[in-house]
């Protein structure tokens, strides 16, 4: 039995630099309205290494589209392209330089994710995706409850108010 429901987003872009910073603020604002701020940065990181890897290697163009969804305990955030070929992670190779700034989008949603992986969809196309733990949901905490006993005329002698609630008189006799 599920015990939350599960909410689901999805956008449909060109994956241009510009679409890039829009998505990337749509996924923010979603995961603030879901409560969901302790993920954002990594949320945030992994749909631009994904959407860039769109940018710069997906044919025969960049449409493509981002799916956010939160069931239970676990934020998947996906993005499927119309470029059939599947990427892996690279290994760097020994002459390569350590500080180059590109080639390592995989590498960073392997390093910062749960998991992730990548699937074919369609005849040709496919879904990178990437998994983080979401927190725990606060369960609501109903405040402590004590009876509190009276003579009144027009209610029930017996009503429930939080323990330390303000104005309340502790009775000596019990």
């Amino acid at each position: 039995m599920i015990s939350e429901p599960s909410r689901y987003c999805t956008v449909e872009l060109q994956a241009l630099p510009a679409r890039i910073g829009q998505v990337r603020r749509i996924v923010t604002a979603q995961l603030r309205h879901w409560h969901l701020d302790s993920l954002i940065d990594l949320a945030a990181l992994g749909v631009t290494e994904l959407l860039t890897n769109v940018h710069r290697h997906a044919q025969p163009d960049k449409t493509c589209t981002v799916e956010i969804a939160l069931l239970l305990d676990r934020l998947t955030v996906s993005v499927r392209d119309n470029d059939p070929r599947i990427p892996g992670v690279a290994e760097p190779a020994a002459d390569e330089d350590e500080f180059a700034t590109s080639g390592r989008g995989l590498a960073i949603i392997e390093a910062m994710s749960e998991s992730w992986g990548v699937r074919p969809h369609g005849e040709s196309g496919k879904c990178v995706w990437f998994t983080l733990q979401a927190p725990s949901s606060p369960v609501a905490v109903l405040p402590e409850l004590r009876a509190v006993h009276g003579a009144t005329t027009d209610g029930p002698l017996v009503d429930a108010v939080p323990l330390g609630a303000p104005g309340l008189v502790e009775s000596a006799a019990r």
